[in-house]
């Protein structure tokens, strides 16, 4: 595995794969630890969890630069997102245990009640735009629950798989628990195969979900899915622009636009058009692209240079399909994985900047007449993870958030993200299954029922 720094196109280092022997080795060793891990009590493993979110604060600042010199996230980013993974660690270790009480229930027995035992390995097939955030996000609730985990990371941030598993050990949790595979998307279908794998959650693009969810399903094996996302903001004509702005660009342009919930496209009612593109426009020209670990850069370079050509082409067949360009939309000159902010509007069907998922810095603008319009076309996409709408008046955008838009998660005068204490996943083919909360932590659990007669 060769790691290329995409923000100047320069070779890092190898890293040596695991062959399927090592890999399969690397199995039997979490699921060896399992056996005594899921006899351990929650204030054992809570102490743990914690001892890992110490390690992360202390160590943030050499995490976060792993992470921009392998996927060029900002470093001010990159920090923040090490400082999440510590959060999430500390949510579930003060509240697993109520997230995983018995429940009981009233029955013809003379007591029913149903319990939450630990499955064993769970595989996890992560993404490399959050390095660290999509991996933690799995494996605290999952370590916590007292099941043991094995990541197989992209190839491109080998360097922060490692580390995360380091984390673990240095934590004091016990060896090969979490198990680190450096192996290749080719090699996923054996692991999911191993007999001693129990289940299998992947964030991740939707033709890699259907992958994994096919050969999962082959072998009857719970998979979670964390899929793609073309997340809709619906402008209405009482929104607070002066607010709306900001969070609409920001929405877009966190982690340089490679987020299955970055806003990618933002549906305007026509009253408004005029005074928010002219808007948008300047607050997106104003963000910061820089060197990534400049502390003052808010964009970076794309993770590599393929996936930055995949943007730019699916930007010019939207222009060749009647999109106007607002800003941007063309390659600069220089080494690295560059793309700058850019804007799209006249967008329509048929072209990718509505139909698709635009991995990158690229905002198109959808003009509709009303409220109306605006729900259907937010809803006209395969994709339902996240979407948001803003306006003035609460109830009105509490009942479209609610009862009207095809999503996962639906915000209302505010930015998509994600939270440890709210469930987060999506509908269509944004995935199925839920992260994060007291239903993230159930998903990969037997929840067993004891009838006592």
């Amino acid at each position: 595995m060769k790691v290329i720094n995409p923000a100047t196109g320069e070779f890092v280092r190898d890293y040596t794969e695991h062959t399927p022997e090592e890999a399969s080795i690397g199995v039997e060793q979490a699921h060896e630890a399992f056996l005594s891990w899921r006899r351990t009590g929650f204030a054992h493993r809570a102490e743990l969890m914690n001892r890992a979110a110490g390690v992360l604060r202390d160590r943030k600042e050499e995490f976060a630069r792993l992470m921009t010199l392998e996927m060029g996230k900002p470093i001010s980013q990159a920090i923040a997102e090490v400082e999440k993974c510590a959060w999430v660690c500390e949510y579930y270790a003060e509240n697993a245990e109520t997230h995983l009480e018995q429940e009981e229930i009233g029955s013809t027995a003379s007591r029913s009640f149903v319990t939450f035992q630990p499955i064993g390995v769970v595989l996890a097939v992560m993404p490399w735009n959050f390095p660290f955030w999509q991996v933690f996000r799995f494996a605290a609730p999952a370590l916590i629950a007292g099941n043991a985990g094995v990541l197989k990371h992209a190839s491109n941030v080998p360097g922060c798989a490692l580390a995360i598993e380091d984390v673990f050990r240095q934590a004091g949790f016990p060896d090969h628990l979490f198990r680190t595979l450096l192996i290749g998307a080719s090699k996923v279908d054996a692991v999911v195969e191993h007999p001693l794998i129990k289940a299998a959650t992947l964030t991740g693009s939707t033709p890699a979900g259907r992958a994994v969810a096919s050969k999962a399903g082959e072998v009857l094996k719970k998979t979670v899915m964390e899929l793609g996302g073309s997340d809709p903001y619906v402008i209405l004509e009482d929104a607070d622009l002066d607010s709306a702005i900001p969070a609409c660009v920001t929405a877009r342009l966190l982690n340089t636009g490679q987020s299955c919930i970055n806003g990618k496209r933002f549906i305007v009612v026509a009253a408004v058009r005029e005074q928010f593109e002219e808007a948008f426009v300047q607050e997106m020209a104003s963000r910061t692209v820089g060197d990534p670990f400049d502390p003052g850069t808010e964009i970076g370079p794309m993770a590599r240079n393929d996936l930055r050509d995949e943007v730019h082409g699916q930007v010019e067949a939207s222009i060749a399909g009647g999109a106007r360009v607002l800003l941007g939309c063309e390659v600069p000159d220089r080494p690295g994985a560059w793309y700058p902010p850019s804007v799209l509007t006249d967008v329509g069907p048929g072209t990718p900047a509505y139909d698709d998922e635009i991995f990158g810095p690229v905002a198109g603008i959808i003009p509709v007449q009303d409220e109306k319009e605006a729900v259907r076309v937010a809803n006209d996409t395969i994709f339902g993870l996240g979407a948001a709408v803003f306006t003035a008046d609460i109830e009105r955008g509490e009942r479209i958030a609610a009862e009207e838009l095809d999503a996962g998660c639906c915000f209302v005068n505010d930015f998509v993200r994600s939270d440890p204490r709210l469930p987060f996943g999506g509908v269509k083919e944004s995935g199925y299954g839920r992260e994060l909360s007291h239903y993230g932590i159930r998903e990969f659990m037997n929840i067993k029922t004891v009838y006592i007669r």
